[in-house]
């Protein structure tokens, strides 16, 4: 058997937590001894999200295994991709050129019907995974900004407290706030109120000039 591998990470974290580039590949190496296969090239994607196939390393990989009608090889269902809908079209992709893919961690192969089954199976299981997390960090998210918590960036119109959780309305800001309200209330454009704040001297938390997005958020927040 022939075979074109398949490795992804998207952030450092994944590498520091075991599933580095180096360690998949290694993984990938070692089921083509074992397999008595031909490992004949690795593509990588490092940085990018399994979210969209439109990733330069994939692609590379889809491409040389269906010319050379070999298999996919990849380390688990993850790195293919975190969507059923995309992780089936590529199985599609490539059953429909010929080629086989093989997932070591779920120790899946599209050779056999109940391979196949399984891998749909666990394709959407994946999925499922994925949307339950989102759901609780969402849900987690809204709990902090409604105990008034800190989430992410600080917003325009409030300061951290002391205890470097809280937010706490800065009168000054919130004037700005109350400015952009109003105007947006009489119908001025974004970029018109942006102009403006600038003509008053009003500038965000690093001193720049309030783009048309952040004026956006500002309106709809204040």
């Amino acid at each position: 058997m022939q075979a074109i591998g398949y490795v992804r990470v998207s952030t450092q974290q994944q590498a520091d937590e075991g599933v580095s580039l180096e360690m998949q590949e290694t993984k990938l190496h070692q089921w083509a001894s074992l397999n008595d296969a031909e490992l004949l090239a690795v593509q990588a994607d490092e940085g990018l999200s399994g979210k969209t196939t439109r990733r330069p390393g994939l692609q590379a990989a889809l491409a040389a295994a269906k010319r050379l009608k070999c298999a996919l090889v990849v380390y688990s269902l993850s790195r293919l991709s975190r969507s059923t809908r995309d992780t089936l079209a590529i199985a599609d992709e490539l059953d429909a050129a010929g080629c086989d893919l093989v997932i070591l961690r779920e120790r899946v192969d599209t050779t056999s019907a109940s391979g196949r089954m399984v891998f749909r199976m666990l394709a959407a299981i994946n999925e499922f995974e994925r949307e339950q997390l989102s759901e609780r960090t969402s849900h987690a998210m809204q709990h902090m900004r409604a105990q008034g918590l800190r989430v992410g960036s600080i917003p325009h119109g409030y300061v951290l407290a002391g205890d470097g959780k809280r937010l706490v309305p800065n009168s000054r800001e919130q004037g700005v706030l109350v400015l952009v309200k109003g105007l947006r209330g009489q119908g001025w454009t974004l970029q018109a109120i942006s102009d403006e704040l600038a003509r008053q001297g009003a500038f965000n938390k690093r001193g720049a000039p309030f783009n048309p997005k952040s004026i956006r958020a500002m309106a709809q927040a204040a």
